[in-house]
């Protein structure tokens, strides 16, 4: 049924009644059509909106309703049963893998969507692991049972055996494929078929068909011995057929699954409007309240010691801002989820990160375009400010006297770039102003300037990320801009262990200008990055110049050694070096550390790294052969293959500079009928011949050796 009583309001909310839940999955499972019910059903929306008509709440951008795809995270907060619901609907294209990363950073919970005729697919495999990484609990469900070639159990051992998920059916489908009508819900061992009206507003509530009867015994059976498992008291009824009651049940269940111990499985088909109404109560069910959490850690800035604050508005302030956006209206909005304490309108918080006072504006409830202006943010809430001047994603807010700093989102570093530039003079100007604003939105959006070519450089995770950015200059921002050919985002590391000496001595009348140090570099691990250790002993370099050389250091290995790209995983310890009393100086000791790096990066084997990406391609069949002599052509490695239905999924990895444009490639080798989906896997080090001609093509002057 519709739950009308769907308003908002400023006053206390019961925490206990509150949950901060994401919708997470592969692209296409149907993320955006599942809210799009969800909204419905409780009566936040009175008509359901179309992905392909462009007409559904959480997609708002332009972009978004000409593509039909999700580009970045939407909040929204609705009712349902008088518990609040705030949602985040995520994307699920891998470019925009940071609107997952920061949204499941603050959420309690999540809903995870799988294709009923796909099972798990690889960004549902990408997703579910980031929700592992921020210990969020989920319920699963699966789509789609109306698609042909759908099959509750397969996805299920999809499940099971892909994600290694300890998944628990709540439901059974009653039909699948074209004879989707409903589930049998085995909890309160009931069918419900949605045979009322087209909405699925009203749905028939009845006993078991005795066709269905056997199947959902034994179904409910190997429930309940899950749900036991988890609880002595109830496994001890359970070994002596004892009668567990579903009060019981659910009580154990919800804490197995806020526990991760266990993930409830629903199934249903949202364009269809079936299913979801039992996923909503789900939600309530067992899904966490900002209660059910354990206190939020974080440390003091200035002792670095480990700070507590549970979530309760009378604890001292915490909240983390985990998105940026700018609205044409407003200006800047910043979305915080509020750990503790309360957030006022008008206020001052700190932000120790920057180290700064801040003062927040307006408060805002949001529903995806739309707001709602309050003047209190309570522990447990997701709010937007106006306001803010300095801070940034991953930034903390807190009271000034009493500091904290919650840990920060991790981003991945962008794998692809493109070379832009003003068409007009009028232009240059904007198009600053336009990257400084998309910059502060995404964490994975660099700029960059090539003062060889005096182009501006912006890097992201893709070519449909970096063909979105320039849409949205142009029209959002209303600048044109030339661009260039995408480049691969290369980057050197070292081999070898080596040590290195740099100088910079320099009389000219007066003063000199005097640095000296002996450094050694060695290799890290791929992925952990940049070290800079002090070692130096009796004073043979004053402490006020080591973050001099550092710094020194830092800016040659932006810039690239051997062929201009950043150098990466790499360890420098600086360990002996002279000074002069009078001639020596920061900028002396800074020009000293770039000189013995260059030095030093040369001499310890460097190598060039690319992107490898997973590569999973989708094609009939019949084309199999051809599509895998293609990825072998441009050094890919196939590692696995599964069949279904006449299509042949392979999985493979590959360089992204062999795949640039590989949409146009997959629909002419398979007339038309071929997908595929990308996304980032690692770096490995580039064969010797193109290390040779990537040096080449950037010092051309450059003999062959």
């Amino acid at each position: 049924m519709t739950d009308t009583n769907n308003k908002i309001t400023t006053k206390d909310v019961n925490m206990a009644k509150v949950r901060n839940i994401g919708i997470i999955a592969h692209i296409d499972a149907g993320k955006t059509t599942s809210t799009e019910r969800i909204l419905f059903y409780t009566g936040k929306i009175h008509k359901m909106g179309v992905i392909d008509e462009g007409t559904t709440t959480t997609d708002t951008m332009i972009q978004e309703r000409e593509r039909g795809i999700t580009i970045q995270s939407a909040c929204i907060t609705t009712f349902w049963k008088d518990n609040r619901f705030n949602i985040i609907d995520t994307p699920g294209h891998v470019d925009f893998t940071a609107e997952v990363e920061r949204s499941l950073r603050v959420l309690d919970g999540a809903i995870m969507i799988f294709d009923g005729n796909a099972g798990v697919q690889a960004q549902s495999e990408t997703v579910w692991r980031q929700a592992d990484k921020y210990g969020v609990p989920r319920i699963v469900f699966v789509n789609k049972m109306d698609k042909v070639g759908s099959s509750f159990n397969m996805c299920l051992e999809s499940i099971r055996t892909k994600l290694r998920a300890p998944v628990i059916p709540m439901v059974i489908p009653i039909g699948e494929e074209h004879e989707h009508m409903g589930v049998v819900d085995l909890m309160e061992m009931k069918m419900i078929i949605w045979d009322k009206d087209e909405k699925g507003t009203e749905y028939s509530v009845k006993k078991i068909d005795n066709e269905y009867k056997d199947r959902a015994q034994e179904a409910r059976d190997k429930m309940i011995e899950q749900i036991a498992a988890e609880d002595e008291k109830l496994m001890g009824k359970f070994l002596n057929d004892q009668e567990i009651s579903v009060e019981e049940l659910k009580k154990v269940l919800r804490k197995a699954t806020i526990e991760r111990k266990l993930f409830p499985i629903y199934c249903g088909s949202a364009w269809r409007n079936k299913g979801i109404q039992p996923l909503l109560d789900a939600i309530v069910d067992y899904l966490p309240s900002p209660l059910d959490l354990p206190p939020i850690k974080g440390f003091g800035p200035q002792t670095e010691k480990e700070i507590i604050r549970k979530p309760s508005d009378d604890e001292f302030l915490s909240a983390l801002l985990f998105k940026v956006q700018t609205d044409p209206h407003v200006g800047t909005l910043s979305y915080v989820r509020i750990y503790s304490g309360i957030l006022k309108a008008g206020s001052e918080v700190y932000n120790p990160n920057k180290q700064s006072k801040e003062r927040i504006g307006r408060l805002l409830l949001m529903h995806a375009d739309k707001r709602e202006s309050i003047q209190l943010g309570h522990a447990g809430e997701i709010v937007a400010c106006i306001g803010l001047k300095e801070s940034t994603t991953g930034d903390t807010l807190c009271d000034k006297d009493m500091q904290i700093s919650l840990s920060p989102i991790n981003f991945t570093d962008p794998v692809i770039s493109l070379a832009i530039e003003p068409a007009s003079a009028d232009d240059q100007e904007k198009m600053g102003t336009a990257l400084n604003k998309l910059a502060s939105e995404d964490p994975t959006f660099r700029v960059g300037f090539d003062h060889e070519t005096g182009q501006t450089i912006i890097s992201g995770m893709g070519e449909l990320y970096l063909d979105i950015i320039i849409d949205r200059l142009k029209r959002e921002f209303k600048v044109n801009v030339k661009t260039g050919q995408p480049q691969v985002a290369y980057k050197e590391t070292i081999t070898s262990v080596t040590k290195a000496e740099g100088k910079y001595i320099h009389q000219s009348g007066g003063h000199g200008q005097y640095g000296h140090c002996n450094i050694e570099v060695e290799p890290k691990d791929r992925g952990t990055g940049f070290e800079f250790v002090n070692a130096v002993k009796g004073g043979a370099i004053p402490s006020n110049f080591i973050p001099s050389i550092e710094k020194g250091v830092k800016e040659a290995l932006i810039n690239g050694i051997i062929a201009g790209y950043p150098v990466v995983d790499l360890k420098v310890t600086v360990y002996d070096g002279s000074y002069h009393d009078v001639d020596s100086s920061d900028n002396a000791f800074k020009l000293a550390g770039s000189f013995a790096i260059k030095e030093g990066v040369k001499n310890a084997k460097p190598i060039i790294l690319e992107p490898i990406m997973k590569l999973e391609v989708s094609v009939p069949s019949e084309y199999l052969g051809t599509v895998i002599g293609d990825l072998s052509s441009r050094r890919g490695q196939i590692e696995s293959t599964e069949e279904l239905l006449g299509f042949t999924t392979i999985n493979s990895k590959i360089p992204l500079e062999a795949v640039r444009g590989y949409a146009t490639v997959i629909r002419s080798l398979t007339q038309g009928r071929g997908s595929f989906y990308m996304e980032f896997s690692c770096y490995e080090p580039v064969p010797k011949n193109i290390q040779e001609e990537l040096i080449i093509a950037k010092n051309p002057t450059q003999d062959k050796k």
